[in-house]
């Protein structure tokens, strides 16, 4: 990867944040920022900086399909991949995710290796 990655993780757990931080550290992408919900995340994201967004789906105030919509619907932001996350395997969601052009959807718990695949996969597809 030639340029440096900024992610934002967004997830109302502050430890599944830093899982999700520690993890993408391992894999090599060392600039990332948080977020507690969708509206906080939205408002980062409108101050730009970020390449790729890692959220959760269940969150309070803006979840994460809310969130999607807004980036998607933003002409500054809908270039950003947006990788979901979520504890539910739903296939459900798993749709709605991929309609509103989620680019990967990864359910908790997941492993660096999960992780790393599904970036990937997302990268190669973006030409990245």
């Amino acid at each position: 990867m030639s340029t440096p990655m900024k992610f934002l993780i967004v997830d109302d757990f502050s430890t599944m944040r830093r899982i999700v931080r520690n993890l993408l550290k391992e894999i090599g992408h060392t600039d990332a920022d948080e977020a507690e919900d969708g509206a906080i995340a939205l408002s980062k994201l409108r101050n730009g900086g970020f390449n790729f967004v890692v959220s959760d789906i269940n969150m309070p105030n803006m979840n994460g399909f809310e969130l999607l919509a807004e980036i998607k619907k933003d002409e500054k932001l809908k270039h950003l991949p947006v990788l979901m996350v979520t504890a539910e395997a739903r296939k459900e969601d798993i749709v709605m995710a991929a309609q509103n052009g989620a680019a990967g959807y990864i359910v908790k718990p997941f492993t660096k290796a999960t992780l790393e695949e599904k970036l990937a996969n997302i990268f190669k597809k973006l030409g990245i």
